[in-house]
């Protein structure tokens, strides 16, 4: 008992030894050095939101030059660029969505840029369309996408369905690259 009882105070006396080092040696940091870190810690937040800014605009820098062309006729704003539509087929092949027929149209021109439409009929699933899109959207042209019409007629929903394509829809998609005129 005298044992356990002489354990207890040496814990007791430690105990309040170590707490009464940890008061005097070990103080809270001042008021002044917390308000730097808050400081330091909200100045670390901006310079990460800079830095993400700073690369996006990098991506549309490069966007912009590479659809800047110096006139109107220049190659880059020719009513059908076969270096896009290679690249437009390329997308679809790569989400599987079978293409009917690409037409390009003619060119509209416009005070500060120049746009070439293209009439795309494909016959694709509502998630490969959102997967091109996606795609298209990352390319290096500058593309709007000006109307998607649905062609489901019960003939042809029919006619897909005995080819075993239940989830492939009949689509006219029609895009347009935009091509930024520079003015001198």
């Amino acid at each position: 008992m005298r044992k356990t009882l002489f354990a207890l105070i040496l814990l007791a006396v430690a105990a309040g030894s170590f707490y009464y080092y940890q008061r005097s040696f070990y103080r809270q940091k001042p008021i002044k050095v917390r308000e730097l870190d808050r400081q330091i810690q909200q100045e670390n937040e901006k310079l990460i939101a800079a830095q993400i800014i700073a690369n996006e605009l990098k991506q549309v820098t490069r966007l912009i030059e590479g659809n800047l062309a110096q006139s109107a006729r220049d190659s880059l704003a020719e009513d059908a660029s076969l270096p896009f539509m290679n690249q437009v087929t390329d997308i679809l092949r790569d989400h599987d969505i079978h293409l009917v027929s690409i037409e390009p149209g003619r060119r509209r021109n416009f005070a500060d840029y120049i746009a070439t439409p293209y009439t795309l009929e494909v016959e694709t699933s509502y998630k490969s369309l959102v997967d091109f899109l996606n795609d298209v959207e990352k390319s290096n042209r500058l593309v709007t996408v000006d109307r998607l019409d649905l062609n489901s007629t019960v003939k042809r929903v029919q006619a897909l369905a005995k080819e075993k394509k239940f989830d492939k829809r009949p689509m006219t998609i029609t895009l347009s690259t935009l091509t930024l005129i520079k003015h001198k």
